[in-house]
C-alpha cells in the first residue's frame, strides 16, 4: 500500500521521537535506582517512581501550551521542528555523567515533547476534511502502528547499552536517533505544501504581550520557590512533582470552564463539550494504569520475574519492547475494523474496549502474583501477556482519542484539542506516580487487582453511556455567534485577559 509523501515525513519524524521516548522510558527508573557508584542517581524506588511520573506528566501537560503555540503563533510545521530540536538537545544533556545535567536533560525533553507532539498530530489531522472520522481514525491507527517499529527497537538498543555498557551510552543512542529525525524533517517538510506553514488563528500582538507578561507573573513565584527549596538543601523530586501535579489538576478545569464560556448558549456545543470531558476523564484513567508500565512493571520485571533463559539473563528493560511489538501486530487489524464498522461502533465503545483490555492486563498479573509463594518469581509469560493486553488496549483507545479530539474541535483549535488529549495522559501519569508508591507497601495481588477493577468498572460505565456520549460528541454545532469557533487553553485565556 502506497502512502502520500507527506505521511512518510510525519511517520519518520515521529518514529525517531518514539525511539527516544521508549528508550528513555525503558532506562529511566533503572538508571534512577542504580547506585551512584554504578553511574546511576542512587534514588530509592519511591523517589524513582516520582521522577518517572514527573517526567511523563510534564511531557504530557506541556502539549496544551505547545498546541496553542502552533495554532496561534508558530504554525504546526515550525512548532514540530523546534520541539524536535529541543528533544534532541535534552538527550545530549543526558549523555553527560553528572546528576544535575541529567535533570536538565529531562526538562529539555519534556519541553520539546510538549511542543512537538500536538503539532505533529495536528498536521496529520489537517490532511483530512470535516466529518471524515472513520478515515481519520484509521489513519491514526496506521500511524500509531508505523512508529512502533522504532518503539520496538528502542528498549533493545538503549537497554543493552545502558545496562551492559554505561547508562549514558543508552541516552546517547536516543540522542543520535532524534538528531536523524530532526534532519529528515527539516529536509522534507516542504511536502506539506501550505499545510501548517502559518498559524491557523494568529494572535494579535497586544494579546501576545499580555500572555507573556502574565505568564511571567505566574512563573516567577514558582521558580523562586523552587530556587529557595534547592538552596535550602531540602529539595526533593516529590516537591517538583507536586507543582506539576497541581497544574495538571487545575489546567483542565480552567480549560473546560473557558471553553464552556466560549461555547455560548448553543446546546450542541455544550453537549459536545460535556462528552469531551467524559472522554478526558476516561483517558486519564487509562493512562494512570498505563503509567505503571515504566515504573512499577520495570521494577516487577527486575525483581519478581524469572528472566533467565539458559545461561542468558534477559535485561529487565527488554520487556518494554513487547508493547510496541503487539501494537505492530494489532494496529492493522484495528484500523481495518474501524473503517469496516464506520459509525456503527462509536468513540465511547472504543474507549470501553481499551479500558477493558487494560483492566484485564492487571487481572492477569493479580492472578500470577497470587499463584506464587512469597519470594518466588512469576514466569515471564505472565508479564508478556499483560503487556499484550495493554498494547491492544492502547491501539483501541489512543489513536481514536487523537482522532476524536481533531474531529470534535472547531477550526483553528486542532492543536489545542490535541494538547488537551495529551493533558489527560499527564493527569493519568501524575496520579499514576502516586499510585505506584503503594507498590512497596501493598501486597502485589491487591495492587494489581485494584487497577483491574478500576479499568473494568470504567469500561462498563462507558458501555452504558455509549449512545448518549456519541450523540453529544457528533452533535452539529451551528456556525453562529452563539458558538464561537476558537476555544483556547484556559491558562492562555486567563493570561490574555480573556481575549487570547
Amino acid at each position: 500500500m502506497r502512502y502520500p509523501r507527506w505521511f512518510v515525513t510525519l511517520f519518520c519524524t515521529d518514529m525517531w521521537e518514539r525511539f527516544s521516548f521508549y528508550g528513555m522510558q525503558a532506562l529511566l527508573v533503572l538508571f534512577a535506582t542504580a547506585p551512584v557508584s554504578a553511574g546511576g542517581l542512587g534514588l530509592g524506588g519511591s523517589s524513582a517512581g516520582a521522577l518517572f511520573g514527573l517526567y511523563i506528566a510534564a511531557a504530557f501537560v506541556l502539549p496544551l501550551a505547545g498546541g496553542w503555540l502552533g495554532d496561534r503563533l508558530l504554525g504546526s510545521r515550525r512548532a514540530t521542528l523546534y520541539g524536535a530540536i529541543v528533544i534532541a538537545a535534552g538527550h545530549y544533556w543526558m549523555m553527560a555523567p553528572l546528576r544535575a545535567y541529567s535533570l536538565v536533560g529531562l526538562v529539555f525533553i519534556a519541553a520539546g515533547t510538549g511542543l512537538m507532539k500536538p503539532n505533529l498530530a495536528a498536521t496529520l489531522s489537517r490532511f483530512y476534511g470535516p466529518g471524515d472520522a472513520p478515515k481519520r481514525e484509521a489513519a491514526f491507527s496506521i500511524f500509531y502502528m508505523s512508529i512502533q517499529v522504532s518503539a520496538l527497537l528502542a528498549p533493545l538498543v538503549t537497554g543493552i547499552l545502558g545496562e551492559r555498557v554505561q547508562w549514558h551510552a543508552g541516552f546517547g543512542a536516543a540522542a543520535i536517533g532524534m538528531t536523524i529525525g530532526v534532519i529528515y524533517y527539516a529536509a522534507t517538510s516542504g511536502r506539506f505544501g501550505d499545510v501548517g506553514r502559518e498559524p491557523v488563528d494568529p494572535i494579535a500582538p497586544a494579546a501576545l504581550r499580555r500572555v507573556l507578561r502574565r505568564t511571567a507573573l505566574v512563573a516567577a513565584p514558582v521558580v523562586a520557590l523552587l530556587g529557595l527549596d534547592i538552596a535550602s538543601g531540602h529539595f526533593a523530586i516529590e516537591h517538583a512533582l507536586g507543582i506539576v501535579g497541581l497544574s495538571v489538576l487545575i489546567v483542565p478545569v480552567l480549560y473546560f470552564r473557558a471553553a464552556r464560556r466560549r461555547a455560548g448558549t448553543a446546546p450542541a456545543a455544550r453537549r459536545r463539550l460535556r462528552a469531551v470531558r467524559w472522554l478526558f476523564l476516561s483517558s486519564a484513567l487509562f493512562w494512570l494504569c498505563f503509567a505503571q508500565a515504566g515504573s512499577v512493571l520495570s521494577l516487577f520485571a527486575r525483581d519478581d520475574v524469572a528472566r533467565r533463559i539458559g545461561g542468558f539473563t534477559v535485561p529487565a528493560s527488554w520487556f518494554q519492547s513487547t508493547t510496541p511489538l503487539f501494537i505492530l501486530l494489532g494496529a492493522p487489524v484495528v484500523a481495518w475494523l474501524w473503517v469496516r464498522l464506520g459509525h456503527r461502533v462509536g468513540v465511547a465503545q472504543k474507549y470501553a474496549i481499551g479500558l477493558a483490555l487494560m483492566g484485564a492486563s492487571f487481572a492477569v498479573l493479580a492472578l500470577a502474583t497470587a499463584s506464587v509463594s512469597a519470594g518466588g518469581r512469576v514466569g515471564a509469560g505472565w508479564l508478556v501477556a499483560a503487556f499484550a493486553l495493554q498494547a491492544f488496549g492502547e491501539v483501541a483507545l489512543a489513536p481514536v482519542g487523537l482522532a476524536a479530539s481533531a474531529d470534535a474541535g472547531p477550526a483553528g483549535a486542532t492543536g489545542q484539542l490535541m494538547g488537551l488529549f495529551f493533558v489527560s495522559a499527564a493527569l493519568g501519569a501524575g496520579l499514576g506516580s502516586q499510585v505506584s508508591r503503594l507498590w512497596t507497601v501493598a501486597p502485589h495481588p491487591a495492587f494489581f487487582g485494584g487497577l483491574a477493577v478500576a479499568g473494568l468498572l470504567a469500561a462498563g460505565i462507558l458501555v452504558l453511556a455509549n449512545e448518549r456520549l456519541n450523540r453529544a460528541l457528533y452533535a452539529e454545532v451551528p456556525d453562529t455567534a452563539e458558538a464561537p469557533a476558537q476555544p483556547v487553553p484556559a491558562l492562555a485565556l486567563a493570561l490574555a485577559g480573556g481575549e487570547a
